[in-house]
Formats: C-alpha cells, sequence, structure tokens
C-alpha cells in the first residue's frame, strides 16, 4: 500500500546577491513524482545540492512547495489541519544529518526523548520513565544513559539518540537525511544494521537520503537517483 506520494513537485528558491539586486530564481525540485510503498525503504541518492533535503523537507512540510503535491496515505499533506495535521507530525518523523547539531546540549537524554511523548499525549506521567528506557534499550542504549547530556556521547551514541527520538510516537515513516555521513565507517555499519533491525521490529517505511550508492544499494528496496533537482532515474 502507498504511503507516500508526490505528484508534479517543483521548489524555488530566490537567491539575493546583493540588496538592490534583483534575486535570481533557484529551482532546487524540478517535476518530481515518487511513490513510496508502506514497510520498504525508498532511497534518494545523489550528490550535494541536487535537491534531496529540499525534497525531504518538503514532505516533512517544514517548506511549501512552489507547485505539485504531496499526499500521505491518499491525504493531500498541506490541506491538513487540526488533529489530521497533528497525527500526520505524529507519523511521519525524521533522523538528521549531523547527531551533534540536531540533540539540544541543554536538554537531558530523558528530555530529548520523552518530549514528544508529552507533546502529543501518548503516555501517561507515570508510564513515562519506562517508555524513555524502553526506547534506549530499543536502540541499544541503557537506562544508565537518561540523565545524562549530548556532550556526554561519541557520535554513535548521539544517532541512536537521535533514532529513539524518532521512534518516540510510534511513526509510520522515517525520513532518514544522510544519517551516516558524519559517522565513522565502523559506526555506520552498526547504525544501518540498526535501522534495519527496528525497520522489521517496528513495521516501519524509510525515506532514505544518501549520496552513498553502496549504502543505498545495499539498504534500499528502490531508488531514485536526483540530478539538480530531478529524478533522472529509478529501479
Amino acid at each position: 500500500m502507498e504511503i507516500i506520494k508526490t505528484e508534479g513537485l517543483t521548489k524555488h528558491f530566490t537567491i539575493r546577491s546583493g540588496i538592490f539586486r534583483k534575486g535570481q530564481i533557484v529551482a532546487a525540485l524540478k517535476d518530481v513524482n515518487i511513490s513510496i510503498q508502506e514497510r520498504t525503504v525508498f532511497a534518494v541518492v545523489g550528490e550535494s545540492g541536487s535537491g534531496k533535503s529540499t525534497l525531504a523537507r518538503v514532505i516533512l512540510r517544514l517548506i511549501k512547495p512552489t507547485g505539485g503535491r504531496v499526499f500521505f496515505r491518499d491525504k493531500d499533506v498541506f490541506s491538513l489541519k487540526g488533529d489530521e495535521l497533528k497525527n500526520y507530525r505524529r507519523s511521519v518523523q525524521i533522523i538528521f544529518q549531523d547527531p551533534f547539531a540536531s540533540l539540544n546540549p541543554r536538554m537531558s537524554v530523558y528530555s530529548i526523548i520523552s518530549e514528544p511523548l508529552k507533546i502529543h499525549g501518548l503516555v501517561s506521567k507515570d508510564r513515562l520513565k519506562n517508555r524513555v528506557i524502553e526506547l534506549l534499550e530499543l536502540v541499544g542504549l541503557k537506562e544508565e544513559h537518561m540523565d545524562r547530556y549530548p556532550h556526554q556521547f561519541s557520535g554513535g551514541q548521539r544517532q541512536r539518540i537521535s533514532i529513539a527520538r524518532a521512534l518516540a510516537l510510534s511513526p509510520e515513516l522515517i525520513i532518514a537525511d544522510e544519517p551516516l555521513s558524519s559517522l565513522d565507517v565502523s559506526i555506520q555499519a552498526q547504525i544501518l544494521n540498526l535501522m534495519n533491525e527496528l525497520r522489521e521490529r517496528e513495521n516501519l517505511t524509510y525515506l532514505f537520503i544518501s549520496h552513498d550508492l553502496n549504502v543505498v544499494n545495499y539498504f534500499a528496496d528502490r531508488v531514485a537517483v536526483m540530478y539538480l533537482g530531478r529524478i533522472v532515474e529509478e529501479a
């Protein structure tokens, strides 16, 4: 069953080189059409600046497209309001590229993982601590890590915390935006294997963004190649 679909997606940015100069329009996305089936890994691969992260941000509803539409289970994402929008926010989560920048350094691991649970009211107060512990164990961390802060962890451990945060709301789709690129090669394999295990255990769907064809060929069910804002090949 189809979980995400884009139709004719375009996104233009205006780049200004000076106060009095007319802005230059740059097309980050050009007529992008993709279809992601549930419980699969759909990878988007391409060089830096090809539009991969812009596509992710549009699907997440972080930015509006210039044209085209995004559908989540046949509903137009940009027409969602109220509870439907809240449910979409819960159903689609992201793992960012840089675990050093994506975690608030002033928040403990407990606060980082429990925050989305509190916002969405999914767990009662007396159950919150146990749920955080469950999520930590799910990604290979321990209860003792709960009261520590991001700077006390390695890059691989921080990415595990980011994954735990993404899993907190039991999402259907996780967008993984270059989740391995800032990690050592040996750690990359561990994180990739963890994501694969979680896919099976939690029935996840991934939109996996990468520049590494070897990783994509190992991990993905389908691959779309982006170049200068377009999907130029899909297999």
